[in-house]
């Protein structure tokens, strides 16, 4: 069985490292889960995540020229979309009006000063042709 970058593959954990976790593939090949590709939150030791011998499902990142395999574990968890329900979380519109409200004065008052600034410019131009 011949490896692709984004196969999605099983293999089993051969080697723990301080830098990530070797994994044993069923193709015969070994490829390196790096720390940083383990889980969606911080690792900060790979053993408290991934034991030796333990099954993992990996997807391959990268096979560079030398063979070695880049592997991801986190890439083959199914992340599922976050969908919030405003009644119940009870988004304050009060807020949002007031927000509303209050960019709405900063920009009349911005394109006020605007104004008088640009007339100032204007009635320093007639001076100066006197």
């Amino acid at each position: 069985m011949s490896l692709a970058v984004g196969d999605v593959v099983e293999g089993v954990v051969s080697n723990l490292t301080k830098f990530g976790a070797f994994v044993n593939l069923d193709s015969g090949l070994t490829g390196l889960v790096h720390i940083s590709e383990i889980s969606d939150t911080f690792v900060k030791d790979v053993s408290d995540v991934l034991e030796t011998g333990q099954n993992v499902k990996v997807k391959v990142l990268s096979i560079d020229d030398k063979g070695k395999i880049a592997l991801s574990i986190k890439a083959c968890i199914e992340k599922k979309p976050v969908q919030i329900n405003t009644e119940k979380v009870g988004i304050n519109t009060e807020f949002e009006d007031k927000l509303a409200k209050f960019l709405k004065d900063s920009n009349e008052k911005l394109e006020q000063k605007r104004s008088r600034e640009k007339q100032k410019t204007k009635g320093n131009r007639s001076r100066n042709r006197f």
